[in-house]
């Protein structure tokens, strides 16, 4: 596509990098139980030092999306920010798939960081290709050359809000289904 509002285009960026953003801090906040929650996937090499493997992989997991939100509010990075944000969202969908098709929907999807316990569902594939849609898009769509004003701004800070109403929703519905117990505690 060609020609496209630039407002399209800021509005999947700035989301975007909101989501891994605060998806990243979510794990650095407690970084010890995301590593927990990394292991119970059970797709890491965990042979020789599983703590310190498991620890290794959620830093970077939490690192890439950092650098992917900020790379995404850099048009002037582009492809980076796109492409670093699409190869986590299908990364996470392929450790999802799997341990959904292994029968392990036990286990805590670790979407919503520490104190926010969610049983993987068939459901989050599908919310995490919606999401893959800003990426694509971002990819594919060639903005139109125009300055961005500050009533883009007041569309901007409207998309913003509606999408992360739109997300609270989602989870919300998604919550419907029975949380897991607390990390430690009996089921």
């Amino acid at each position: 596509m060609s020609g496209a509002d630039p407002v399209f285009a800021w509005l999947a960026r700035i989301a975007l990098a909101l989501l891994f953003a605060g998806a990243a801090l979510h794990k650095l906040r407690d970084l010890g139980a995301f590593a927990a929650t990394l292991r119970d996937y059970r797709i890491l090499p965990l042979r020789i030092r599983p703590r310190a493997v498991t620890k290794a992989a959620a830093l970077a997991l939490a690192a890439l999306e950092l650098g992917s939100a900020a790379a995404l509010l850099l048009p002037a990075a582009d492809p980076v920010g796109p492409l670093a944000a699409l190869a986590l969202l299908i990364l996470y969908s392929a450790a999802i798939a799997l341990n959904l098709a292994r029968g392990r929907r036990h286990i805590d999807c670790g979407c919503l960081g520490p104190g926010h316990r969610q049983p993987l569902a068939p459901w989050l594939l599908a919310r995490n290709a919606a999401i893959a849609l800003g990426p694509l898009l971002l990819l594919l769509l060639d903005a139109a050359p125009r300055p961005v004003s500050w009533i883009d701004g007041i569309s901007l800070a409207g998309g913003v809000a509606i999408l992360a109403l739109l997300w609270n929703a989602v989870h919300q519905l998604g919550a419907a289904q029975p949380a897991l117990p607390a990390a430690g505690s009996s089921p």
